[in-house]
């Protein structure tokens, strides 16, 4: 397209939004503290689905139209200035829709706060199941809950343990998580699979509280010599597990953990980071589009041309699943035909049955979203490449770990 044409057609958008109305959105994400990096990525996501919904046309409401913007404060990774923030946003700012802060620790602070002003709160990056067993009833989560991150691995290194003529219960697991509400529930729903195929569990260790040194656990895992290595421990977790297992000769044939892509492990670590497997909520190679973003393919790509930081390392599920967030709201206020009643939008949203490029969204009675299924991709020459469950395969998984 020639310089003049896209002009032309950013002047044309431009027109056009500002015809448009504005629905204020509020969000408290981390942008400072240990968890920036996946706050970074939040606000990309939310700010690249704005961008998209605004060149479409905008959210239609009756015969009017309007444009999301978003009020952002820096939750400093704390989650009592989660909550003091939600309350400004409320009570200061007026602002009547909220968007997620980063981390389950972080919503679970501030989602009392939206729920006691009845505020519709749609939140994409908080995953542990203890959010949605309170009874709220006006948080919702585009994002498949905590359990099930790395239940793929588990049934992986079974599979791996029969084509190599063991039994699965001769699997001995090792596993190293925050001690957050996230990672907490990714342990249990390993722990549970692991023991549902009778396989041991060898090291059960908790990273230290800063995430930035897990030598003593990685001792401990060259003792034992396990056969799979879980970790989670958000993007800091992730990059320390990386380096600290490069640096120390750790061999495990099975690796798996959370955060991969946010931490940018290839990036940063690159061989280092060969063969480990990464759960992801989302990913480009995935069959699943809609009419803002197209395919899951074309998300990428044009995530990628808006923010170029992004054009040598995958796109962090994170900033895709912001996304999904945004499109939810579009959806919900386009069929409740309203902006300003939040019931009827808390109602509409509640109804939510959608398919997205991220994947199909549709919540249960508890708020989270039980129709998208997660996958395993693991690191093949720097690429990550899809490789559990089968049905969403892209690649043969490479075992053992090279």
């Amino acid at each position: 397209m020639s310089f003049t044409a896209a002009a032309a057609l950013a002047l044309a958008g431009a027109a056009a939004a500002e015809e448009c109305g504005t629905i204020t959105l509020g969000a408290a994400i981390s942008l400072t503290g240990k968890y920036a990096t996946n706050g970074y990525h939040t606000q990309n996501g939310y700010e690249f689905a704005i961008r998209k919904i605004a060149e479409a046309g905008g959210v239609k409401v009756g015969d009017k139209c309007y444009n999301f913007k978003v009020i952002y404060y820096d939750d400093e990774s704390k989650g009592d200035r989660g909550a003091t923030l939600a309350e400004r946003l409320i009570n200061q700012d007026g602002v009547q829709y909220m968007l997620g802060p980063y981390s389950s620790g972080l919503t679970a602070a501030i989602a009392p706060v939206t729920e006691k002003y009845k505020i519709p709160m749609v939140e994409a990056e908080g995953a542990s199941r203890s959010l949605f067993n309170k009874g709220y009833r006006y948080l919702f989560a585009v994002l498949s809950t905590s359990e099930q991150y790395l239940a793929s691995a588990v049934d992986l290194a079974a599979l791996m343990a029969e084509k190599s003529g063991k039994s699965p219960s001769d699997v001995k697991v090792a596993v190293a998580v925050e001690n957050d509400p996230f990672s907490l529930d990714v342990r249990a729903g390993v722990i549970e699979d692991a023991e549902g195929y009778g396989m041991q569990i060898v090291v059960d260790e908790k990273l230290p509280r800063d995430l930035s040194d897990m030598t003593a656990i990685l001792t401990k895992v060259k003792l034992v010599r396990p056969d799979l290595l879980v970790v989670s421990g958000h993007s800091k977790g992730a990059a320390t597990a990386v380096r600290q297992i490069a640096e120390q000769g750790v061999s495990v044939p099975m690796i798996a953990m959370t955060h991969c892509e946010a931490a940018d492990i290839v990036g940063n670590f690159g061989e280092a980071a060969e063969g480990i497997l990464c759960s992801t909520q989302w990913a480009e190679t995935l069959k699943y589009e809609d009419p803002i973003f197209g395919s899951a393919a074309n998300y990428n790509e044009e995530f990628k041309a808006a923010f170029p930081e992004y054009a040598d390392r995958a796109v962090p599920y994170q900033a895709a699943q912001a996304s999904a967030a945004v499109l939810v709201y579009k959806d919900a206020f386009e069929r409740a035909g309203t902006v300003d009643d939040r019931e009827a939008v808390r109602d509409a949203i509640a109804a939510t049955d959608m398919m997205t490029f991220y994947g199909p969204i549709k919540f249960d009675e508890t708020g989270k979203n039980i129709a998208k299924p997660m996958v395993l991709r693991q690191i093949q020459n720097g690429q990550y490449n899809v490789v559990a469950p089968p049905e969403f395969a892209s690649h043969e998984l490479i075992w053992p770990r090279p």
